[in-house]
């Protein structure tokens, strides 16, 4: 297994396999393309390292899935000319490279045999509970440009997510974008089959969620597995490898 350059050099990604090319993978935020090797062993694969994460360069402009999805259009044009393509790659995409791996799927079909998903947010999460009343107010007035930039700085590091408080520039501006989608149009133009891989005991994106999907996808006539591993939590292609080689393998059987 190697780290390889795609592209102008603006993505990287780890490469394992002799055969031809038979799974690309795209993990989640915070994370990087090492999360998946002990999943893909025995695969001809790449698992990238998306903009702004592990080797791969900071994008120059915040964009949300749609643009990353973009931006990984040099790394198939490499492929095409340096790397010996199965006739069609298995898309796995974890958390957040699940948004970008929807937007590949649905606007470019026919590069892709089937998608494997796990812990993405595909659908809007119905909110249980409300910001605290403090940073409501905050919020309110920011807007009004009643409160300092370093105090509003303070509040969303004491009252966001973790993955907000450690992200910065342009890769904060493409959290915000990310966390604010949803995926139904493109969902509803994937014409290729379609496993939702899910842990039971995911907390940030729940079973609800992939539920959700899967009757989205089956309403529209979808080839759609739901599968969900008992005891295993958000970081599922790390906690539940052999799970995640069973998916890739069904896929590539078809």
């Amino acid at each position: 297994m190697a780290l390889r350059a795609f592209g102008d050099g603006s993505l990287f990604g780890e490469v394992s396999g002799t055969g031809p090319l038979e799974v690309v993978a795209l993990h989640g935020w915070g994370r990087r393309g090492s999360d998946f090797p002990q999943a893909l062993n025995g695969f001809s694969f790449v698992a990238l390292d998306l903009p702004g994460f592990g080797a791969s360069p900071i994008p120059a402009v915040a964009t949300g899935a749609a643009g990353y999805a973009r931006a990984l259009e040099p790394f198939f044009e490499d492929l095409a000319e340096r790397v010996v393509l199965a006739k069609k790659v298995v898309l796995v995409g974890h958390s957040f490279g699940g948004r970008v791996a929807v937007h590949l799927a649905a606007n470019q079909p026919d590069r892709f045999k089937g998608l494997v998903l796990s812990g993405v947010p595909l659908m809007k999460r119905e909110r249980t509970t409300r910001p605290p009343a403090l940073f409501r107010l905050a919020r309110w007035a920011e807007g009004r440009r009643l409160v300092p930039a370093k105090t509003m700085e303070q509040m969303r590091r004491r009252y966001g997510s973790s993955d907000y408080a450690a992200a910065e520039g342009v890769m904060r501006q493409v959290l915000v974008a990310a966390v604010n989608e949803s995926y139904e149009e493109q969902l509803a133009q994937l014409r290729l089959p379609v496993e939702l891989l899910w842990g039971a005991d995911d907390k940030e994106v729940p079973v609800t969620i992939a539920q959700r999907a899967e009757e989205f996808l089956r309403a529209r006539g979808g080839d759609v597995k739901l599968v969900v591993e008992p005891g295993v939590g958000h970081l599922l292609p790390t906690l539940a490898p052999a799970s995640l080689h069973r998916a890739v393998q069904e896929m590539i059987n078809r």
